[in-house]
C-alpha cells in the first residue's frame, strides 16, 4: 500500500525567512519539508536561493532583482519588512506562519497573535503566543520563558527560577492564566 498526501495551498504554515544566521540546516529541511509558501527579505533571498530553496515572494522596500523566476514582489510601503510580509499574509488568508529570524523584534509580531498562527524562531529558541488557560505537556526541568510582561500571571507545573524564567516541577503539564489577551512564551531548541 502506498501513501499519497496532497498538501493543499495555505494548508500549511508559510514560512518568513527574515534572518537565518546560525539557523540549523535541519531545522530549516523540517520546515520546509511540506513545500509551505516561502517569504524573504531581499538580503535572506540570495543565501535561500544559494542553498537551492525556491522563494515566493520577497517583502522590499525597492524594485530590486532576484534570480529566481515567478517571484511576487510585496511592498514594504511605511511599514517594517517584518510587518508588511505579515499583513500580505493576513490578507491572503494565510492561517498560519513560521517565521525565522535573527534577531525577533516581539513587539511587532505580539499585534498579528489574534489574526494569524505565528511560531518565531531563532538560533536557539521557539517563540509563540498562548492564551490564557494555555497548558502543555513537558518533561521535568524543561525551561520555558515568558516573555511578554505580565500581571496577575498564575501558573501551575512551573518554578520560577529568574524574572520571566520557569522550569518544569515534573513530567506532565504546566498550566498559564493570565489577564490579557496574548502572552509570549519561548523554548530552547533542541
Amino acid at each position: 500500500m502506498s501513501s499519497h498526501h496532497i498538501v493543499r495551498e495555505k494548508q500549511e504554515p508559510a514560512l518568513l525567512v527574515l534572518g537565518i544566521n546560525n539557523f540549523e540546516e535541519e531545522l530549516l529541511g523540517q520546515l520546509l519539508e511540506w513545500s509551505p509558501t516561502v517569504i524573504t527579505t531581499p538580503d535572506t533571498a540570495e543565501k535561500l536561493n544559494s542553498f537551492g530553496i525556491k522563494v515566493d515572494g520577497i517583502v522590499t522596500n525597492g524594485d530590486g532583482e532576484f534570480s529566481q523566476e515567478d517571484v511576487k514582489l510585496i511592498p514594504a510601503d511605511n511599514d517594517s519588512l517584518a510587518e508588511a510580509a505579515l499583513k500580505f499574509l493576513t490578507a491572503n488568508g494565510y492561517p498560519a506562519v513560521n517565521i525565522i529570524t535573527d534577531e525577533p523584534e516581539l513587539s511587532i509580531f505580539l499585534p498579528y497573535a489574534g489574526k494569524i498562527n505565528l511560531v518565531i524562531f531563532n538560533n536557539r529558541q521557539k517563540i509563540y503566543p498562548v492564551t490564557t488557560g494555555f497548558s502543555k505537556w513537558k518533561p521535568a526541568g524543561e525551561q520555558i520563558e515568558i516573555i511578554t510582561p505580565t500581571k496577575a500571571l498564575q501558573y501551575s507545573g512551573l518554578q520560577n527560577t529568574a524574572p520571566g524564567i520557569y522550569n518544569t516541577t515534573g513530567d506532565g503539564f504546566f498550566r498559564l492564566q493570565f489577564e490579557q489577551p496574548f502572552l509570549l512564551i519561548a523554548e530552547a531548541l533542541n
